[in-house]
């Protein structure tokens, strides 16, 4: 699969929920770098990720820009629309807030699958929104 058609593959399941189309898209050898946190090694490691943030966050993704260079890496942008659901450790406590932010990620490619996930957002921005009273 191409860079483009597997972000776009990538994309359409995050927003259908579907959770294993997502991962299909990814490479067992998956590296991804959060926002906030540590590095995650493997598909496991981001499915836990994925799995927990589906419980937390129920976002979608809209106005999705796909961009991709000749090299095997390749670049999104996109506006998060989302309800905080269930609070993180060290966030402000949940309680349905609605939350709208840019946000990005850069892709690299194995075997025609996504093989590293950095993403990118205003943390500052997101904590701003659910504080609000």
């Amino acid at each position: 699969m191409q860079p483009v058609e597997a972000l776009r593959a990538y994309y359409a399941a995050f927003n259908a929920k579907d959770w294993e189309g997502m991962f299909a898209c990814v490479h067992e050898e998956v590296a991804h770098y959060p926002n906030q946190g540590r590095l995650r090694k493997g598909k496991a490691a981001f499915r836990e990720f994925v799995l927990h943030n589906a419980k937390a966050y129920g976002e979608q993704l809209s106005d999705v820009e796909l961009f991709a260079g000749g090299s095997g890496r390749a670049a999104a942008e996109y506006l998060v629309t989302g309800i905080y659901l269930e609070a993180d450790p060290g966030l402000p406590a949940a309680h349905g807030q609605k939350y709208r932010l840019p946000g990005g990620a850069f892709f690299e490619f194995k075997d025609g699958l996504i093989a590293r996930i950095s993403n990118y957002y205003n943390l500052e921005d997101w904590l701003a929104q659910v504080s609000r009273p």
